[in-house]
Order: C-alpha cells, then structure tokens, then sequence
C-alpha cells in the first residue's frame, strides 16, 4: 500500500526508499513484530477467557505435557495480525504472486481456526474431518497455483511453458512441463507444506523457529530469483515479481519473533492449526511461484521428517500391529527416550538451521 509514496520521491528524495524491496521487507519485518509485541498480551488474555480449558492435551501423550492444560490456543491469530497488516501496509498489492500467496495465508488460517474452535468447544483433539479440510485447502491452494501459472506464462523470459513448469536444483535450466498438471503438483506442495508444518508444531517454540528460518532461507531465493541480475549470475530461473515476496516473508519473521516471546517455554499460548497451517502454506506458496518447490524439501527437511514420521508409524502399524516410534511425530518419540522438551526444541532448530543452509547452497551449485 505504502508502495505509491515513491511518486513523491521527485519532491522527497526520502521517499525512494519505498521503491527498494529490501527496505520494505525489513519495515515489513519491524512492523509485523510491533503489532504482535502490542497486542499480544490481550488477545492472550481474552483468547484464555473465552477458551477456558484452553486446547486439550492428548492422552496419549507424554506426561509432562500435562502441566500445559488450560493453555490457550489460536495464537496463530496474532501471528496473521501481523503478517496481514504489514504485508497490506509494505507489499505490492498489484502483484499477482503477493495476492496468491494471501490469498492462501488466510484460507488456511481460517481452516485451521475452525479446526483449532472444534478441538476447543469439543474439549477434543479431533476437530475438522480430515477428507473436507484437505479438499478445502487443495481448492484454495488450486487456484493461487492456476493464477500464479497464468502470470509466469504470461511475464517468464524463458518462454510460456516455464510458467508451468517444475524445476530442478542442480541442475542449469533443466525443466519438465507438466502443462495444466502444474496446478495438482503445486496444489499437493502447498497443501503438503501446509499440513507438515502442522504436524511440527507440538512443542513450545518447535514450529515458529524453523518456521522463521525457512521464511529468511526463501526471502533469499525469492529476492534473488525476482533479480535479473542476480539469478543470471547465480544461474536460476528468473521468475518477473517473485522478488516482492520477501516483503510477505519479512512479516512472517518479524510475527515469528514477536510471538515466539510468548510461545517460548513455559508457553503463554499454543500457535494452533489457525498458525501452523497457515504458515506451512505459505511458505508453499513461495517455494511454487519461485520454482523452488524440490528445494523446500531441503530447506524444510525439518517438516519432512516430522510428516515422514507419522507416515511411517501409521503405515507399520497397519500392516504390522507394532510401531517403529514409541510415538508420532518424531518430536514426542525423543521425548518418550528422555529427552527433556527443551532439549528436543532446541537441537531440531539445529537440524533446521543446517538444512537450511544446504538448501541455499543449491543456488550455487549448478
């Protein structure tokens, strides 16, 4: 929104500012972690009075998680505040990728707070069906994935079948067009990313961070692969207005710390499906309209193992009545082994860290 004061940049130097990503991005971040530092302390407060229980712990689980019931949950909530309205205020509205990966952010979120207020009123952990939460979000992430393809045809220097195309790290302009198949391929990432992240998020502090450090590792690619000059150097895809993505990415990292101050052991409040979900697909969402989206493998391994995981365990389980985890996801299985929940948290933010910066050394490799 604030994009249009660089008009004034004629009579105002100051105002050419607004026309670097760089400096909207680190505006982005600033004010994404304000609204959350601000108002974080009352809608904590109001979401503990109106939940009452807070969100219930599962019985399964282990026992020291216990000490967390009457915990509110739907932090996501002041997460999206601040991702929403930094990004409404920093991005460039115009820009179909911007307004696709929105688009997404809310969509998901919402599903994820219709799911996050069944688990509550219902004192369950069962909340939206499975098979309706997944169409819904393959719909909305559809349709983002079929405007972003229409935009890369449209803009792409590589030709038209670029925009549908899926591209390989490693490997210097080797694409496969999968034509209007595209659309399923960047709905399953994007409905993938979306629900791993979701299965990460059972610990104080575990999502937010590799959360964080996935949303810095993609503001990177974004902003190199939105430069002409920087990915003919590099020698990726240059994919027209991906580089304002960074801006959204910067908001996703300033909310992230402002709500990590709460979220951080003991945790004042749970991020809940409302967040989990929605960050997962956006950072979908990103890693489909940069061309990245085998790369989010890497740069989000943390989420892969943790999906893998559960996979594995259910899959044993149904054909061998025994399990491979004492528990699903890989988090609770190292704490059933002793680890203390602080321990787990921050060695798997190592583990990010580090397939992270693997992920980023594919922009080199070629």
């Amino acid at each position: 929104m604030l994009i249009w004061l660089v008009e004034l940049a004629d009579k105002f130097q100051f105002f050419n500012l607004f026309r670097y990503i760089t400096f909207r991005t680190g505006a982005a971040l600033f004010t994404s972690a304000l609204i959350v530092f601000l108002f974080g302390p009352a809608m904590i407060a109001s979401l503990r009075v109106r939940q009452g229980k807070g969100q219930p712990i599962r019985a399964d689980g282990p026992q020291t998680h216990f000490k967390k019931a009457g915990t509110p949950t739907m932090g996501g909530l002041m997460i999206l505040a601040g991702i929403i309205v930094s990004s409404l205020l920093w991005a460039d509205l115009s820009n179909v990728y911007v307004v696709a990966t929105l688009l997404v952010t809310l969509g998901f979120g919402a599903i994820g707070f219709y799911d996050d207020y069944l688990k509550v009123t219902k004192q369950s952990d069962k909340g939206f069906s499975g098979k309706a939460r997944l169409g819904i979000e393959f719909l909305i992430a559809a349709i983002a994935v079929y405007f972003m393809m229409l935009t890369a045809l449209a803009s792409s220097p590589q030709g038209p079948a670029f925009g549908s195309s899926v591209a390989f790290p490693f490997l210097k302009d080797f694409t496969i067009n999968l034509g209007i198949f595209f659309v399923l391929f960047g709905g399953f990432v994007i409905v993938g990313a979306g629900n791993a992240v979701n299965l990460t998020d059972g610990l104080d502090g575990l999502a937010i961070v590799p959360v964080m450090i996935a949303s810095a590792s993609f503001g990177v690619i974004a902003y190199l692969a939105g430069n002409a000059v920087f990915s003919n150097y590099l020698q990726i895809n240059f994919v027209p207005g991906t580089g304002e993505l960074a801006v959204i990415l910067g908001a996703v990292i300033g909310a992230g710390l402002g709500f990590l101050w709460f979220n951080a052991p003991p945790a004042a409040i749970f991020m809940g499906d409302t967040g989990s979900l929605a960050l997962g697909g956006l950072i979908g969402s990103v890693a489909v309209a940069t061309k990245h989206e085998i790369v989010m493998i890497i740069i989000g391994g943390l989420f892969v193992i943790e999906t893998l995981s559960v996979i594995i365990q259910v899959g044993f389980f149904k054909m061998t009545g025994k399990r491979v985890f004492l528990m699903a996801p890989i988090h609770h299985h190292f704490e059933k082994k002793g680890w203390t929940e602080s321990q787990v948290v921050i060695r798997f933010w190592i583990v990010a860290v580090g397939l992270a910066l693997l992920g980023l050394s594919t922009l080199k490799l070629r």
